[in-house]
């Protein structure tokens, strides 16, 4: 079997024995609170306010038909099999948790996509040209701004460009889409294919739709990709400094090769794999910085459920929103991975192991 191809099994192997790692671990930390805390948790809204209930008599009732004084195995494995059943509980805000999850994923997908799509061909550009310019203009500019990227936190990037972008220039708004075009694509005229308003004004005929949900994801996407941004151009810079150092480079400028041909043909090949892994180690940390910068735009997307759990305890919610990150992240990490083994020709011989 050739090397590439084992590795991507293992890969595929690897996932659902982390899902069980981490899924196991998080009931476990829940276990973790005494019997009757977690009961109350699925206390029905306004039991208290009820004078008929017996308070102490209700936490019993929900101990026992729900097993919650089961070994923790049985509660695992009855709580799994529920999750594998599309059964991932009831949540008193939002109903059905898997459904009120599925139905905010596409807007959650598509700020990431628009993210990414930024982040990574401007990290790579730039950290380049950066590396191959050390110590000159370019290089300066980069680094500075790079400093200033990392350097400030989302939150506070986010309120800097909605009070410039929104507030005094009316360029930009907060949310997903506007009023008049929500009401449009709400209506039975507009029909949705993909969940991606971008995408769907498209394939519904309608550019004004696509244009404006792209003006809604500029300063979200620009917030989220630019910390990112700043570590992959700083690593893909580094790595084009070392790279322009090494003899194969001398050999090539000594047959005459042009500067553009030895960077953007040779040098980048080998430093797009520092990149990747670059890429790979901020995914997670990507991944759930859309949560945070959907609450400061306003973004309709997974992040709402979030806000929801601070204003009212919801365990179902909670462990469902767990479950949900992680499924998130893991194909995420595993597409990242295959990319690696595509890029790493160390991999392709099966000379990395893992």
């Amino acid at each position: 079997m050739p090397p590439l191809l084992k590795f991507i099994i293992r890969r595929f192997i690897a996932v659902p024995i982390t899902l069980f790692a981490i899924t196991a671990i998080l009931y476990g930390v829940m276990m973790m609170a005494p019997i009757e805390a977690r009961a109350r948790l699925f206390t029905p809204m306004g039991a208290a306010n009820n004078p008929g209930l017996d308070p102490d008599r209700l936490i019993q009732q929900i101990i026992r038909s729900r097993g919650l004084d089961d070994p923790y195995p049985v509660q695992y494995g009855r709580w799994v099999s529920r999750l594998l059943r599309g059964d991932w509980g009831w949540s008193p805000i939002y109903g059905n948790v898997l459904e009120a999850l599925l139905r905010r994923t596409p807007a959650t997908i598509e700020l990431t996509l628009f993210a990414v799509l930024l982040l990574v061909p401007l990290g790579v550009v730039s950290g380049s040209i950066a590396g191959a310019r050390e110590n000159r203009l370019a290089d300066h500019a980069f680094r500075f701004v790079a400093f200033v990227g990392t350097a400030i936190p989302p939150f506070i990037l986010a309120l800097i460009l909605l009070g410039a972008f929104y507030v005094s220039l009316h360029w930009f708004p907060p949310g997903r889409i506007g009023l008049a075009e929500r009401f449009l694509v709400e209506s039975d005229a507009f029909r949705s294919y993909t969940g991606l308003l971008t995408i769907d004004g498209l394939l519904n005929a309608r550019l004004d739709i696509s244009v404006d949900a792209l003006r809604h994801l500029v300063l979200p996407a620009f917030t989220i990709s630019l910390l990112h941004w700043a570590t992959l151009g700083r690593v893909t810079r580094a790595t084009m400094i070392e790279e322009l150092d090494k003899d194969y480079i001398t050999a090539g400028r000594g047959r005459g090769l042009t500067n553009r041909s030895i960077v953007w043909r040779h040098a980048l090949r080998n430093a797009m794999l520092p990149a990747v892994n670059s890429i790979a180690l901020s995914a997670a940390s990507l991944v759930m910085g859309v949560f945070v910068v959907e609450v400061m735009y306003s973004f309709p997307g997974v992040s709402e459920l979030i806000v929801a759990l601070a204003q009212m305890p919801d365990v179902s919610m909670a462990m469902g929103f767990a479950v949900y990150s992680v499924l998130l992240v893991l194909p995420v990490m595993l597409a990242l991975d295959i990319l690696q083994a595509l890029v790493d020709p160390r991999v392709r011989e099966g000379v990395l192991g893992s």
